[in-house]
């Protein structure tokens, strides 16, 4: 079952048990958020990226996983890139993800990479209880 935190505004947030379903179901919550802010231009990637760290914190870590979006304007005081989306996935484990090098016939290793690519900035943050692997991706034509 997933627990929604919070759907308010420019911000979502959800809490996923680590099961197997738990990729389908972010997925799924993601799209719908991104759909209602009408940021289907960024959905496919976003979903993408989201899946690959939703996997990750499901083969390394137990516990819950949490997924936030937070959809930044640029006209906040402070904030500087233009619009953005926020996407952090946290869980339990407090090692940082390590991005690698795969190899052709290599079955995974290719998710930080992806994020790497993909994303304007990523980063990884220490919480109270495990980390936080976080992206920002470029809003177009806001």
């Amino acid at each position: 079952m997933i627990g929604v935190i919070d759907t308010d505004g420019e911000c979502a947030e959800w809490a996923f048990p680590a099961e197997p379903g738990a990729v389908r179901t972010a997925r799924h919550a993601v799209r719908g958020a991104l759909r209602s802010w009408g940021l289907d231009a960024v959905g496919d990637v976003t979903v993408l990226l989201v899946s690959e760290l939703v996997t990750n914190s499901l083969r390394y870590a137990s516990g819950p996983i949490g997924v936030r979006l937070e959809r930044r304007n640029p006209a906040v005081p402070g904030l500087t890139g233009g619009p953005a989306l926020i996407v952090e996935v946290s869980d339990p484990l407090p090692d940082p993800p390590r991005e690698r090098v795969a190899d052709a016939d290599d079955e995974g290793g290719r998710g930080l990479h992806l994020v790497a690519v993909s994303a304007r900035r990523w980063g990884t943050r220490h919480g109270k209880s495990g980390k936080t692997v976080w992206f920002e991706l470029a809003l177009p034509g806001e």
